[in-house]
């Protein structure tokens, strides 16, 4: 029994053939095609993305006093060194340090799948649900962007218009989204079922 990835419906399918969901008529797999292949190259092309990301503006300030661009980081600092330091912690874990964590924990769940792993099969599969968990949250910073480009737009006190760095920085996200969405956690079992197995 498996369940289609579009519809949920729950349905026999015989390991091996192609079956159709009856339902949404998806195709349904007993497990994710070419998994591995698929969540690897989307976080290499996250990666990527990450270093511009980081170093391209994602704020570009128009005053009467000049243009002020802004990447993550000389955000963080600004507000850090305006007496905003909640403000400055909570863009900081959600636009620097939670997004380069999820590279870090795919790359881990990866590898250690990659090299047939039986260890601590518990710990990788909480390890993947919490990057499930954390993924939709990484996209603070780009509200933020949104918020305030609203905020001062209405105050009509400067202009000011979503960098370069916004665009690398949704990719990220969205890039480590689909590559964890990919990422089929029973491979994480497999081995460990093959090993249990031989004791």
């Amino acid at each position: 029994m498996t369940g289609c990835h579009v519809c949920g419906l729950v349905q026999r399918v015989t390991p091996g053939q192609a079956a159709t969901c009856p339902r949404c008529e998806a195709r349904v797999h007993m497990r994710k095609p070419d998994s591995l292949s698929r969540s690897w190259a989307l976080l290499l092309a996250a990666y990527v993305l990450y270093i511009p990301a980081n170093l391209l503006p994602m704020m570009v300030t128009s005053t009467i006093f000049g243009v002020q661009q802004d990447t993550i980081m000389s955000g963080v600092v600004l507000f850090w060194t305006s007496g905003s330091w909640m403000l400055a912690v909570i863009v900081f874990t959600a636009s620097i340090l939670v997004p380069l964590l999820k590279l870090f924990a795919m790359t881990y769940l990866l590898l250690t799948v990659g090299r047939r792993s039986a260890a601590e099969p518990e710990s990788r599969t909480r390890l993947y649900r919490i990057v499930e968990l954390i993924g939709r949250w990484s996209m603070l910073d780009v509200f933020v962007v949104a918020l305030v480009v609203a905020l001062v737009q209405i105050r009509s006190l400067a202009t000011i218009t979503a960098g370069a760095g916004t665009t690398a920085f949704g990719a990220v996200v969205v890039l480590t989204l689909l590559a964890s969405r990919c990422f089929d956690s029973r491979l994480i079992w497999d081995h460990a079922r093959q090993e249990n197995s031989h004791d």
